[in-house]
């Protein structure tokens, strides 16, 4: 079942296309990475797929109905976890479901019953500032999980973490997202990154950017960083590094 559906999109700034006559789908329970060089429009694509941005050309399909300019109906997660510093963890993560209407109490206890699940036990009554980088952001995408409706935009999820914490996260995330399931989009400049993580793979190269391929990655489940050893990975890596201009 699709998900999520872009229609021929074309967005203009200063009268010039940015993106232009893009179309992709996310299937129920896919994980997708749209891969590029900086510039390139994968930002501005995420601000019309999320309804920040209103485009002069195409539309966009959630569930069949048409979502076109219209925020709020598609999860965003920018490249900074955004946690507000003067709220705890738990709060943080339940906003969405106060902002709907949900009392604190109720929204905050409804969040506090993922933790576990989440890998965040023991982080409810803590700051922002006292958490790790990969703690941040298995914060901020608990909260996006919560004000989602089954699809997710995540920009460069993992680009702020070190190495060595981004590997832990890899694996945390493939983990985590075998059971929920959440269908999600995510901007990537890296290519193992990609690969790792990824069903398929949208490349938008260009000016103005355009999907030039789409990779579907067959490489068996569950994955880890060691699979990135594997002569097969290697031939996706070198296969990948040649489409993008």
């Amino acid at each position: 079942m699709i998900q999520l559906k872009a229609e021929n999109i074309t967005k203009k700034y200063a009268g010039e296309d940015v993106i232009s006559d893009i179309s992709l789908e996310l299937y129920e329970g896919e994980i997708v990475s749209l891969l590029g060089v900086s510039g390139g429009g994968k930002t501005t694509l995420f601000n019309v797929l999320s309804g920040l941005s209103q485009p002069e050309e195409g539309r966009v399909l959630l569930s069949g109905e048409d979502v076109t300019g219209k925020p709020g109906k598609i999860s965003y997660m920018l490249q900074k976890d955004l946690l507000l510093p003067y709220y705890t963890t738990v709060h943080n993560v339940a906003l969405p479901l106060i902002i709907r209407g949900t009392e604190k109490k109720k929204a905050e206890k409804k969040a506090a019953e993922l933790f576990s699940f989440f890998g965040l036990e023991g982080t409810e009554k803590k700051f922002p500032h006292q958490l790790s980088g990969g703690m941040r952001q298995r914060a901020a995408f608990l909260r996006t999980w919560l004000s989602s409706e089954g699809v997710a935009l995540l920009d460069e999820p993992f680009s702020a973490l070190d190495t060595i914490t981004k590997t832990a996260v890899h694996e945390w995330y493939l983990k985590i997202m075998e059971e929920i399931k959440l269908s999600t989009l995510f901007i990537t400049h890296d290519i193992d990154e990609a690969i790792l993580l990824s069903d398929r793979i949208y490349i938008l190269s260009g000016k103005p950017g355009r999907i030039t391929d789409e990779i579907k990655i067959d490489l068996p489940k569950p994955r880890s960083n060691a699979m990135l050893l594997t002569d097969e990975f290697i031939r996706y890596k070198k296969m990948i590094s040649e489409k993008i201009i």
